[in-house]
């Protein structure tokens, strides 16, 4: 994941958060980002930090599908590798499951400015993709009364290679931008599978923490894609190190490469009231 599972048990460890992954406060990881943060230049200007949020351990953000009510229950996007449940396995679905989860909400500078506390993990998988989506006890009007900070809107189209788009960690309160390399037909890591995986361009050089940040097409500011991956070390298809599989079975391995999850096909499966629905028509999440 992005990145180490080995992380994940010494995060068991030290933090009692069950197999969390990407622990991301290591000394050299926050070394590397500031050294990184001071090269890289300026995010796009349509991207800010409004609306995405810190875990304990991962990035994510308050997002919205385009038919949410303001009176809806928010939603909080991550990774599935997040959840503090620890990693499903292949073929497992989390859904509707009870939780007390925080996360510290941020304004457009990157700064905390308040904490939103889950529900319940209304859905969550490794399977196909690596997603998870909180229900909070805010609704989305009570989050702009009370901060002024808008939920990022879900795109509900397939991107697009050649897209310029920026990586929001709400974790490390910093930006990566790059363009959409191309679609990977199958991306394998360890003992998961996941489909039409966005792969970056070499800009975005992702690290631990940044797992479960919005991907956000520049032009549109709209979300894309889950961040969630990268290649480490060359190895094929091993933990921390996916290998790419195309429609004929030809394994490529790209070291030093990142990768994200799209989030348009689940879209359709956000309801009235934020209830997520697998059987609604279009939704293309996996079902328990």
């Amino acid at each position: 994941m992005n990145k180490p599972l080995v992380g994940a048990f010494l995060a068991a460890l030290l933090l009692g958060a069950g197999a969390a992954p990407v622990v991301a406060a290591e000394p050299a990881q926050q070394a590397q980002a500031q050294e990184t943060a001071s090269k890289a230049g300026p995010a796009a200007k349509a991207v800010t930090f409004a609306g995405t949020v810190a875990l304990s351990n991962c990035s994510g953000s308050v997002v919205r599908s385009p038919d949410s009510a303001p009176t809806d229950p928010a939603l909080v996007l991550s990774n599935g590798h997040c959840l503090e449940s620890g990693f499903p396995g292949p073929g497992e679905v989390v859904v509707d499951q009870p939780s007390s989860r925080t996360f510290t909400l941020l304004n457009a500078a990157g700064d905390g400015v308040g904490t939103l506390k889950a529900s319940k993990i209304a859905y969550g998988t490794m399977t196909d993709t690596d997603l998870s989506l909180y229900e909070t006890t805010s609704t989305y009007q009570q989050i702009e009364d009370s901060y002024g900070i808008q939920a990022l809107e879900l795109e509900t189209a397939h991107p697009t290679a050649g897209s310029a788009i920026t990586v929001a960690s709400g974790y490390w309160k910093r930006t990566y931008s790059c363009d959409i390399d191309g679609f990977v037909h199958q991306l394998k890591e360890g003992r998961w599978t996941w489909k039409d995986s966005v792969r970056y361009t070499p800009e975005c050089q992702t690290i631990g923490g940044t797992s479960g940040s919005p991907v956000i097409d520049d032009a549109t500011g709209k979300v894309v894609a889950v961040n969630n991956t990268g290649n480490e070390s060359g190895q094929e298809c091993t933990d921390n190190n996916p290998c790419e599989v195309d429609e004929n079975g030809k394994v490529t391995v790209r070291e030093g490469i990142n990768y994200a999850q799209q989030t348009y096909n689940m879209v359709p499966c956000i309801g009235a009231g934020s209830k997520i629905d697998l059987n609604r028509e279009g939704c293309g999440l996996p079902k328990p």
